[in-house]
């Protein structure tokens, strides 16, 4: 007796054709979350990183006024450097500590705005001093009460 002939299906050679998108997938995946946190400190490109606040500062050739306080310091990399600090000091020393971190540049700005109370863009075509890493620093304060002063100091290359 003879035995039934079955039809003869394909799906030994359709499974793998199937299975590869989704193989090729699970790669790519696992791939970019590889990359995401390839980075030194733990943090891929152009994220925020804490930095010590000096770095920050030096970064924008400037040094940390010595009645402030110092509240927050980061650092973006990607293709361009940008630091950040966020200070707090007596409102009187402000004009000072300006002057005296960057005496060739001009007078910081007044108005309100954007600027806030005061602020200060300063490039090394207009008085930023040649030993600062950065191309551009920017200085952001405000006055947040009678006594103190918030100050957003920027420092980035362009």
């Amino acid at each position: 007796m003879q035995a039934a002939n079955r039809g003869h299906t394909r799906w030994g050679i359709l499974l793998p054709i199937l299975a590869l998108p989704v193989v090729v997938l699970g790669v790519l995946i696992a791939g970019l979350f590889l990359w995401a946190w390839s980075d030194e400190d733990g943090t891929r490109a152009g994220a925020a990183a804490t930095v010590p606040c000096a770095e920050a500062l030096a970064f924008g050739a400037a040094e940390r006024p010595a009645t402030a306080r110092v509240d927050n310091c980061t650092v973006q990399r990607g293709i361009d450097t940008a630091y950040a600090a966020v200070l707090r000091m007596p409102r009187e020393d402000v004009r000072d500590w300006l002057r005296t971190t960057y005496p060739d540049a001009p007078g910081p700005r007044t108005g309100g705005g954007v600027c806030g109370a005061l602020c200060l863009d300063v490039t090394h075509e207009d008085g930023l001093p040649g030993t600062a890493e950065a191309h551009v620093v920017q200085v952001r304060v405000e006055y947040e009460n009678a006594e103190t002063a918030l100050v957003r100091f920027s420092a980035f290359t362009m």
